[in-house]
């Protein structure tokens, strides 16, 4: 067997399908791995194995003799993961290969997700078996495969889901008037729910959420720029000057003018210092006067 390059894991494949259609299912992954086409009847034994960083197995329909192959192959070459790429799947089928041990289990035709998180794993997997086979060790194989998505959509992750289609609206646009309620229509929900949607996944409020953006903007501009104070309250989102100077006040301990000049001499450390420390009946206050 010709020698793979030290850079990119290397998959040797095996065509188990009617149709002969791994050549098909390579093309994904040339451009990321070294991928040879190996002959299922003599690989068994084949002792040069040990060159692959994983063994592919592409069934379209598994049966009794591709499986039982699979598992004469574990056997004799146990420190080679090997990834079973199907196109039938059942969660019967799921278990055995769990239960065989397989590395991967991986259903066709792939998402782009699927195939991504596929060639992070590999690249991981590529890293440790690589590392360990210079210092003359066995690979240890451990893997703590994602969890399915009929898991993960059940909870955390179905409330990001949810708030997908407008997050990227509020990170671009928190300078403008934001319309909760407009929102939480987008979303498909009443704005009881949205609001407490949106503190449950983001740790804060919605008000509280844009004033925090929009005060990190205006450090960021009384930091990096020469615009005078009352501007920068402006292009922050702030329509009232002196309601901006209050709350950066109330919120950070100094007003804009003096965190400015703190920067100017050098004095963040101990303009920091004298920072109180900001009760939530505070922030509450701020986030009415926001909304008013």
């Amino acid at each position: 067997m010709q020698s793979y390059s030290a850079g990119k894991p290397s998959l040797l494949w095996l065509d188990l399908t009617r149709e002969r259609s791994t050549r098909k299912l390579i093309q994904q992954f040339e451009d990321f791995c070294d991928c040879r086409l190996g002959e299922a009847t003599l690989v068994a034994g084949c002792e040069n194995l040990r060159q692959a960083d994983m063994i592919c197995i592409h069934f379209n329909k598994p049966d009794v003799s591709g499986l039982n192959l699979l598992l004469e192959i574990k056997r004799s070459h146990p420190s080679i993961p090997i990834t079973m790429f199907t196109v039938q799947h059942s969660e019967e089928l799921a278990v055995w290969a769990m239960r065989a041990k397989v590395w991967e289990y991986m259903v066709l035709p792939l998402t782009p997700e699927d195939k991504s998180r596929y060639l992070q794993a590999l690249r991981k997997l590529n890293e440790v078996r690589r590392s360990a086979i210079n210092l003359g060790r066995t690979p240890v194989l451990e893997r703590n495969p994602p969890l399915p998505d009929s898991i993960r959509r059940t909870s955390s992750h179905q409330k990001h889901k949810a708030l997908d289609r407008v997050m990227p609206y509020i990170d671009q646009n928190f300078r403008e008037s934001v319309d909760q309620k407009e929102l939480a229509q987008r979303c498909g929900m009443t704005p009881f729910r949205f609001s407490r949607l949106f503190k449950e996944v983001n740790g804060v409020g919605f008000m509280e959420y844009i004033l925090a953006k929009r005060m990190d903007y205006a450090k960021a501009l009384l930091e990096n720029s020469q615009m005078p104070v009352t501007s920068i309250g402006y292009e922050a989102g702030f329509k009232d000057p002196s309601y901006f100077a209050r709350a950066f006040k109330q919120l950070t301990g100094c007003t804009p003018s003096e965190y400015r000049q703190s920067l100017r001499h050098g004095a963040t450390a101990s303009a920091t210092q004298q920072e109180p420390d900001t009760t939530a009946a505070e922030i509450a206050q701020v986030v009415l006067s926001l909304e008013a």
